[in-house]
């Protein structure tokens, strides 16, 4: 009897998923792509392409500024994307500087190279968790 009641307990003190919706303003044109991930790992942030869990999605700049992603576990977040402008599925650079938009969540201050994790962390809570993400461009 006691057992039910052990597992009920853990069931109402689990957290319930969050989401986290990201308004993207600062874009310079309807152009292109937005890719955009979200992770948990800061040894995969900002470039999550080996982190197996880490969320994506690609949209089309023209059909809205609005990023949502569902159901995720509570706990620290950081998420970044990059504005397509060409479509090549890919940041363009000259001599290593961007030439199409980026963006973090949390909008860090932008020095030599992309933040750290720490600095772009959201922490992700039960419910929806607004978040605004303002594109840069440096060329």
């Amino acid at each position: 009897m006691l057992g039910p009641l052990i597992a009920w307990g853990l069931l109402a003190g689990a957290a319930a998923p969050g989401s986290v919706d990201a308004d993207v303003t600062g874009l310079r044109s309807a152009k292109g792509q937005l890719h955009v991930c979200l992770t948990t790992r800061q040894d995969r942030f900002p470039d999550c392409q080996k982190d197996p869990a880490a969320r994506r999605m690609t949209v089309a700049t023209s059909e809205g500024h609005a990023i949502h992603f569902a159901g995720l576990p509570t706990g620290d977040y950081a998420l970044a994307l990059i504005h397509d402008e060409n479509g090549n599925g890919k940041l363009d650079t000259v001599m290593g500087i961007p030439r199409e938009g980026f963006g973090f969540s949390n909008n860090p201050n932008i020095r030599f190279g992309p933040p750290k994790f720490v600095e772009s962390r959201i922490a992700v809570t039960s419910g929806v968790n607004d978040e605004t993400v303002k594109v840069k461009y440096l060329l």
